[in-house]
């Protein structure tokens, strides 16, 4: 009589007990650190549906500029560690240190998936009196200071290429900062800048559309999407010491966030990246796909973090050394 009344009310109280919810339960917000239109954004609004399918839930994907990219992160970075905001990111914050711009990287975050990495191009606008980079080197000799250079602010992709091009061939340019490479390359081709250092893939069908003509490819190899444009080091080869390299697109969430959440957000962007439209898509603009993830995406961003942050140093671009924030040389 007793194991039967007991019995029953264990199985009472395992009935009365709510099963746990599955992640997720309600609406992801998914904050982009940089504007419309731009390489981060294009590749989160591509990727981001396909990985929804997988997920069973939904993203709302929303631009949050400002702060080199900080104020996206920040926001991110003050949610609850519960997997529902989400961080689409770029390279920018593992240069906020040494750049001074915060005391916040991505190692106050897990990668859920590193995605693509890009290739740097350098573009100009179309009517630009130089069609090579050794033209607009002796141009810009010629002309001091009087070449505009579209920026995205200390520690993005214009910046590095910029400390690349200032270390090997030394320029006086006017650098003119923009919000984003969309903004950016949107004022270039309106001719409020010369020159913009941007990603391949977010200036691609500009350059197809004759809006802007390519300088140099800044990468080892040719870029398949555009065979008749040199590469940097077909030029100029000392610029082989810095090469390969390229910015990157991850999606982040807080540190602290559950691993079977984070398991299952990693398997719903790998998922994502691995469909045929966004692969489709990363390989016409140029970008190389990676889809890491744990520990291989971990390691990537230790690894790009290092070489990168003593490149600016070397450069006299960063504010502070590499060291002091225990960042091995490469």
């Amino acid at each position: 009589m007793f194991k039967s009344v007991f019995g029953a009310a264990i199985a009472l109280g395992l009935a009365a007990t709510p099963a746990l919810a599955e992640f997720p339960e309600k609406d992801i917000q998914g904050i982009i650190q940089w504007g419309a239109g731009g390489s981060t954004d294009t590749v989160a609004r591509s990727v981001t549906p396909h990985a929804e399918e997988a997920l069973g839930g939904k993203v709302i994907l929303q631009n949050v500029t400002g702060g080199v990219g900080a104020i996206g992160l920040n926001q991110v970075e003050r949610a609850d560690a519960d997997g529902y905001t989400v961080l689409f990111g770029a390279e920018n914050p593992l240069l906020y240190k040494v750049m001074q711009l915060g005391q916040k990287d991505y190692s106050d975050f897990v990668p859920v998936n590193i995605l693509a990495r890009g290739v740097p191009i350098l573009v100009a606008r179309p009517d630009a009196p130089f069609d090579t980079f050794p033209e607009m080197i002796e141009y810009i000799k010629a002309n001091p200071k009087t070449v505009k250079f579209g920026s995205t602010g200390p520690g993005g992709l214009p910046s590095v290429v910029s400390a690349m091009i200032q270390q090997k061939t030394p320029i006086e340019v006017t650098f003119v900062p923009y919000d984003g490479d969309g903004p950016a390359l949107t004022a270039l081709q309106g001719g409020a800048v010369d020159v913009m250092p941007a990603v391949l893939g977010a200036a691609i069908e500009s350059i197809k559309g004759g809006k802007m003509k390519p300088i140099a490819i800044f990468d080892t190899e040719a870029a398949p999407q555009l065979p008749e444009v040199k590469t940097i080091v077909e030029t100029n080869p000392e610029f082989a010491d810095f090469l390969p390299w390229g910015p990157f697109f991850g999606v982040f969430v807080k540190k602290g966030t559950p691993d079977d959440v984070v398991a299952k957000l990693s398997e719903a962007y790998k998922t994502g990246a691995a469909n045929e439209d966004f692969t489709k898509l990363i390989d016409g603009r140029g970008y190389k796909m990676l889809s890491l993830s744990g520990d291989d995406a971990q390691k990537f961003l230790t690894d790009w973090q290092s070489k990168t942050s003593w490149l600016v140093w070397d450069a006299g671009i960063a504010k502070k050394s590499p060291e002091e924030f225990g960042i091995p040389k490469p």
